[in-house]
């Protein structure tokens, strides 16, 4: 464990990442882990420092939680996980005695909201709507297409449905016919529904202090859901400038000072750029991980430095190393979908473990013989790592890797 340095800020981790702990312990700020009662024997048997709390909703109760941290000391709450976003935001308003910080975590959180703010600032988006039931989907969907001028016998443009206020992939589909409607649980209802977007999708992982960008990665996804690797092509890196200026007016347009922000683009062949959703929290697939892989600082401890207001503006400065020029390397990762309905074990391919970008896999020996049908999006069953040097290499090397089956 690093020495604590009394004079900066004392944060308190919002979720339970490994990760994220194992960053803060190598850190100089003292923190505190505020999770579910699971985690409570490991923190003790570890020596983490440790408050039991369970996520609900935010209720009546969810004051306590505040005055409790406040009365501890703590300086800032930083979020880990989507549902704790708009906790986070409670607490800091109580923390920083800024209630509009509350407010702000709402935005981040309702995706309709989101929309809504981002186009009052000026930002594209394409064409969304919220629905409560199933005919309000199909409603949407030829609405959508006798917009876009479609002759009897065109194919029909998509459209995306999204849950208002889960991470990315989760209850994310596409829908193409109002067949494909009646699927739909009618737990997942109301919904955020969206035009589809034709460009090149991408995500950025901004650090934010004193309201100004202080790092931007740019995460290339290969096939969305599937694949993504770090810094991007020098295609994609070719419009920084252009996409530096999109998030300066994000940020403007959330009133963002600090943190770290997720937000997901389309860019056009004309460049045009169209704003998909930001988040307020780590990325997922192990995006932080790819960037510490590549650059060689530790993506949460990033966090920590832009959320404490007691950090300077000379620690900033030297926390963060030059942006594409400062990797050591391009750092990719592929998430793993069984291709066969039944399998018995995890065999990798010898052509993917003997490439010598091959890094390390996190994936686990099936514990289900009959692979369950994927809804939406889905659930990957763990992840495979890549490391080299050229980035279309390795942009094609995840991209092969749907063909082939890691689990038979």
């Amino acid at each position: 464990m690093t020495e604590k340095n009394p004079e900066k800020g004392y944060v308190a981790l919002l979720g339970w990442s490994l990760g994220a702990i194992e960053a803060a312990d190598r850190f100089d700020r003292r923190y505190v882990v505020v999770a579910p009662d699971w985690a409570e024997t490991y923190c003790t048997e570890h020596d983490i420092p440790y408050i039991p709390w369970n996520f609900e909703r935010l209720n009546d109760r969810s004051m306590e939680i505040a005055e409790r941290l406040k009365e501890e000391g703590v300086d800032v709450a930083i979020p880990l996980f989507e549902e704790t976003v708009e906790w986070a935001g409670a607490i800091n308003a109580v923390l920083m005695d800024n209630p509009r910080l509350h407010g702000q975590a709402v935005l981040f959180r309702d995706k309709a909201l989101m929309k809504r703010r981002a186009q009052l600032g000026g930002i594209r988006v394409g064409i969304f709507e919220e629905a409560h039931e199933k005919d309000d989907v199909v409603r949407f969907l030829k609405r959508v297409n006798q917009t876009l001028l479609k002759l009897d016998g065109d194919p029909d443009d998509p459209i995306h449905l999204k849950a208002f206020d889960k991470a990315g992939c989760l209850g994310h589909r596409m829908i193409r016919t109002p067949e494909e409607v009646d699927a739909i649980p009618d737990t997942e209802f109301p919904l955020l529904m969206e035009s589809h977007l034709d460009g090149w999708e991408f995500a950025v992982e901004a650090w934010v202090w004193d309201g100004k960008i202080q790092f931007l990665n740019i995460s290339e996804y290969v096939t969305l859901g599937y694949s993504v690797f770090v810094p991007a092509t020098p295609e994609l890196e070719s419009w920084r400038a252009l996409i530096t200026e999109q998030i300066e007016k994000l940020i403007k347009t959330f009133d963002i000072k600090f943190g770290q922000i997720h937000p997901e683009y389309f860019v056009t062949s004309d460049g045009t750029m169209y704003f998909g959703e930001v988040a307020y929290r780590p990325p997922g697939f192990k995006a932080f991980e790819l960037i510490e892989r590549a650059y060689g600082f530790n993506a949460y401890q990033a966090n920590i430095l832009v959320f404490d207001p007691k950090t300077t503006a000379e620690e900033v400065e030297n926390f963060f190393p030059e942006e594409v020029t400062g990797a050591k390397g391009y750092a990719g990762c592929f998430g793993v979908y069984p291709r066969r309905r039944v399998v018995s074990k995890l065999e990798v391919p010898k052509e993917t473990e003997d490439h010598p970008y091959f890094d390390f896999h996190e994936l686990s020996t099936p514990l289900q013989e009959t692979v369950t049908k994927r809804s939406a999006f889905g659930t990957h069953w763990g992840l495979v790592f890549f490391f080299g040097d050229s980035p279309h290499k390795l942009r094609d090397l995840l991209k092969h890797q749907e063909d082939l089956d890691f689990y038979v």
